[in-house]
Order: structure tokens, then C-alpha cells, then sequence
């Protein structure tokens, strides 16, 4: 993935200390990614953020899964 393909995420050094951000508004990815699993229902999750759109949670989503660099390892000792 290229920057290209995350046309909805911007990064300003001077907003939100260079966070990745939904549109260049003051919405980090970060936390819409902490809040997908909140509001399992997306008209809930619209609701509460009613300046996203599909889009925007889907490429939040690609930009996660495509900086997922380590392997975690979830068994129990």
C-alpha cells in the first residue's frame, strides 16, 4: 500500500502532533479504530461520529493492517 491508497487519511505535523487523521479533521485514526469495537452497530458508531463515512473506517482499518508489522504471540504460557 502506497499513500496513494489512503486518500481519506491525512497527517499534518502541526494537528494533533502529525497523528494520522480522518480528512484533516481533528478525528485520529487511532481513535476510530478504539471506537469500531465500541459500537459494533455502525449507526451507533455514525451517530457518534456523524462526520464519518464508510470509507473513512474502512481505509482507518487498511492503514492498521498494513502497519502491522510484529507478530503477537497470544498463546498461554
Amino acid at each position: 500500500m502506497t499513500a496513494a491508497n489512503f486518500d481519506r487519511i491525512t497527517v499534518d505535523p502541526k494537528q494533533m502532533n502529525g497523528q494520522p487523521c480522518i480528512r484533516g479533521m481533528r478525528l485520529s485514526v487511532r481513535r476510530v479504530l478504539e471506537a469500531v469495537p465500541l459500537y459494533p452497530n455502525r449507526e451507533d458508531l455514525f451517530r457518534e461520529y456523524p462526520e464519518l463515512v464508510e470509507d473513512d473506517i474502512s481505509q482507518a482499518l487498511e492503514l492498521a493492517a498494513a502497519n502491522l508489522e510484529e507478530v503477537i504471540d497470544f498463546r498461554v504460557a
